[in-house]
């Protein structure tokens, strides 16, 4: 197998997935690693690929996770993955890593038979590499919502799968 190839998160991995994941906070969100764990725990779909190089997290829509991006998502659609982070360390970019962990999970939710795989990504500020990657991987717009405690504006992408 490839040392690319996505595999399971495991509890080994906790501490490079959340020393990672607290050098792109500000991309996605801070967490405590219990809180870490628990995400990992409850997640649909946690892998890892490259040599600690990239993580994916997403949740079906059963998930009983407390977050306002996933509550949208809920209240729009019966069924769904939704990505809730993917970060790929700053070292490992531009090796298809994002890639790779995005083709296994549409994979994986197509084979159980999801209509559709969810995510958001920050409009303002913008993040056109971001935005770039998602079109390419099939990602359209279905929403924006405006933080009204930021100046945080994120934009709901969706990738239909039927």
């Amino acid at each position: 197998m490839s040392r690319n190839a996505p595999r399971p998160v495991l509890p080994d991995d906790l501490a490079w997935v959340h020393a990672l994941n607290q050098e792109h906070k500000l991309e996605t969100s801070s967490l405590t690693p219990e809180r870490l764990a628990q995400l990992v725990d409850m997640a649909w779909y946690a892998k890892a690929a490259g040599d600690r190089g990239a993580f994916l997290i997403a949740f079906d829509q059963k998930a009983p996770y407390e977050n306002g991006n996933f509550a949208w998502m809920q209240a729009r659609f019966d069924r769904f993955v939704y990505i809730d982070r993917v970060i790929v360390a700053r070292s490992h970019q531009r090796q298809g890593l994002a890639r790779i962990l995005y083709e296994d999970l549409i994979a994986q939710a197509m084979a159980a038979d999801y209509p559709r795989v969810t995510c958001e990504v920050n409009a303002a500020p913008p993040n056109p590499s971001s935005d770039a990657f998602h079109a390419r991987m099939g990602f359209a717009p279905v929403g924006d919502l405006r933080a009204l405690t930021t100046e945080k504006t994120v934009r709901y992408l969706e990738k239909g799968l039927t």
